[in-house]
């Protein structure tokens, strides 16, 4: 497909419903949107369609707005910022929609129900497919079916309402989406959908549609389980005789086990569902947007490590495929690998501060800092610093079992005390004489510098892997090193 040129000016939306915390398919489409918007100089937008009352969660704002800056994508207006739309929630928004829903019936576009919940329930009976349109709305409550004087009597004794689009079945629905050409439906698949809700509250197609036009909204970016309320929305652009933006509905997000990244799939397979669960354990905010970036577009080269302000130079809608995308978190974990390899150690140390701080491991930033550049080829997340390398900062509390029975020999304490010994006076006590004093000791022992490598390892870590062994000393400092090192020796066991 060719891609469509893009006219200016840009304006985008990220349009989430607080009915729960941000989940992470929702921050793909706020940062393609926030990407497209970047790429084209113009604004990105939050609006917040806190419509559904009965299913509004109390804090899922707040959490939204911080994720999205957590990950960097600060919209240009918003609830929180302002802008010349004011307000960005449609709460605040609820008597602009009336008036235009009851515009909408003037024109003969849309017409009001008085049917009960009983007579809905009637309506639907065995047959799911049974629909409140053209072919049945004729036999019940409404300002069609109803004589005028009936109808309008209802409403003006209180009788609970509804105003519904009136949609024509002979209408055929066609446009032309951004990412999967030519989309046509026919109006005979679409009900007569309701715009305002009997508690005077607007639907979300309803609010949506009047919105993106208040707003000027140029471009709706989203996610495909939205395309079927797509056809919808342009019979409402229709009604009002309003130019719709152009459409562009991203591919799904799926789980590895088949189907769509439901969260109930996700919880099975151990996957976060929800951002702020990604932060939780530790994940950075750039990998997982780089991530997220490639779940549906690719660069057109073999690339894959970007910042923000690259994917916003390489971004494009016409390299967004339409085809599902399966979530991998072993490719996650690699991205987050390569993007804390990339920073500075400065930076590194920063992000490994609070969960040091949390677990109650103290030291000089500059220690830090330096932790971090010799260990920053071996984190998969910052908070390893405070866990799975903690030695850095305290003795270690046990010894790898694995350890003790692989390399822990019968000369091994003897060795090890040896070498506190020897490096007690080391000057300097730097890599290059660490390992000069370790190899001169094992060559007068008459043994292979590996019978002291491994133990000593083990013995200031509690590990047998890690770090370059000289360089993890130097670090470490002469203190710490000849104190674990003679401790290591009285407290492990000789083999036997």
């Amino acid at each position: 497909m060719t891609p469509a040129p893009v006219e200016t000016p840009v304006r985008v939306r990220f349009a989430p419903s607080p009915t729960g915390y941000l989940h992470v398919g929702g921050l793909r489409t706020a940062l393609y949107n926030y990407l497209f918007a970047r790429r084209y100089g113009g604004r990105f937008v939050l609006r917040i369609e806190d419509t559904d009352r009965t299913r509004f969660v109390e804090d899922a704002e707040a959490d939204i707005l911080e994720c999205l800056s957590w990950a960097g994508l600060l919209p240009d207006e918003g609830p929180d910022r302002g802008g010349p739309c004011s307000p960005y929630r449609q709460s605040e928004r609820q008597a602009m929609y009336l008036d235009r829903a009851l515009a909408l019936v003037a024109s003969g576009h849309a017409y009001y129900a008085f049917d009960t919940p009983e007579a809905l329930e009637a309506l639907r009976g065995d047959d799911a497919a049974t629909r409140y349109d053209a072919s049945t709305r004729g036999g019940l409550r409404n300002s069609l079916a109803l004589p005028e004087t009936e109808w309008k009597a209802l409403l003006h004794s209180g009788e609970p309402w509804v105003i519904r689009l009136r949609v024509d079945p002979s209408k055929t629905v066609t446009f032309e989406d951004l990412i999967r050409g030519t989309v046509t439906f026919s109006g005979d698949t679409i009900d007569d959908q309701v715009l305002v809700k009997s508690d005077g509250m607007p639907t979300y197609h309803l609010a949506n549609v009047v919105d993106d036009h208040e707003m000027g909204i140029t471009h709706v970016i989203r996610g495909e389980e939205w395309l079927p309320s797509t056809p919808k929305h342009m019979l409402l652009y229709d009604a009002f005789g309003w130019r719709p933006p152009r459409m562009a509905h991203l591919p799904l997000i799926m789980s590895p086990s088949g189907g769509k990244l439901s969260k109930r799939s996700a919880d099975r397979l151990g996957i976060p569902v929800m951002v702020k669960d990604y932060r939780k354990v530790g994940y950075e905010p750039e990998a997982l947007v780089n991530y997220l970036a490639f779940l549906g577009w690719n660069p057109g080269d073999d690339r894959e490590l970007f910042d923000t302000d690259s994917l916003v130079q390489a971004f494009s809608l016409d390299r967004v495929g339409s085809s599902g995308v399966q979530f991998d978190m072993d490719k996650l974990a690699w991205f987050n690998q390569q993007h804390l390899k990339a920073m500075p150690a400065s930076e590194l140390g920063r992000r490994a501060r609070p969960w040091l701080d949390a677990s109650g491991l103290e030291s000089e930033p500059s220690y830090v800092v330096a932790v971090a550049d010799l260990m920053r080829e071996r984190l998969l997340h910052a908070k390893d610093l405070a866990g799975e390398w903690r030695f850095f900062f305290e003795d270690p509390a046990e010894y790898e079992r694995e350890g003790i029975e692989k390399r822990w020999k019968e000369d091994s304490a003897e060795l090890v005390s040896a070498y506190a010994d020897a490096i007690e006076a080391c000057d300097p006590f730097d890599a290059e004489s660490l390992e000069a004093r370790l190899r001169e000791l094992a060559e007068s022992r008459g043994v292979g510098a590996g019978r002291l490598i491994h133990p000593v390892r083990l013995a200031v870590s509690g590990r047998i892997v890690g770090p370059g062994l000289f360089e993890m000393l130097a670090l470490l400092g002469r203190q710490r090193c000849v104190a674990r090192l003679r401790t290591a020796a009285r407290s492990i066991p000789a083999p036997g």
